[in-house]
């Protein structure tokens, strides 16, 4: 059985610098003056349940060694890249809106999730995402003292 990558991570440091390279990815896409890097956002369903989270990413063409899934707690980062298939040599492109190259896509879950159940597959050009959300803890009411 062939598996995702996933990453595991506690803390928000290194989705808060990703974020920062999101926000330059705006710059890039007003136009190549800004950068050279291009990144394309693969489109994502998301659905949820009391219980969990499923989230779909539309990925087709992109070969499972190239992408990879990051997670913690409160976030999910998808990355990778897309690589174009050469075209014949004495052929030329008449249409192509096919996007190739990096990708990404962050997510910041409003429920906390528990990291040791996701489990993510790769079919038929669609990662399929499932995570088991936090359990509610129940309200405890603290005792105030008086000096």
């Amino acid at each position: 059985m062939d598996y995702i990558k996933i990453r595991f991570s506690n803390s928000l440091d290194d989705l808060e610098s990703k974020l920062d390279q999101t926000i330059a990815g705006m710059f890039q896409s007003m136009g190549p003056s800004f950068s050279s890097k291009s990144t394309w956002k693969p489109p994502l369903d998301i659905f949820e349940t009391k219980e969990k989270i499923y989230i779909v990413a539309e990925l087709a063409g992109v070969d499972k060694d190239n992408m990879e899934l990051e997670i913690n707690p409160r976030a999910m980062r998808i990355f990778g890249k897309r690589v174009p298939k050469p075209p014949a040599k004495d052929g030329r492109y008449r249409l192509a809106e096919i996007q190739y190259g990096h990708f990404e896509r962050i997510l910041y879950m409003r429920t906390p999730i528990v990291m040791e159940t996701v489990s993510a597959r790769y079919s038929n050009g669609f990662l399929h995402i499932e995570m088991e959300k936090t359990p509610h803890q129940a309200k405890q009411k603290v005792p105030i003292s008086i000096e």
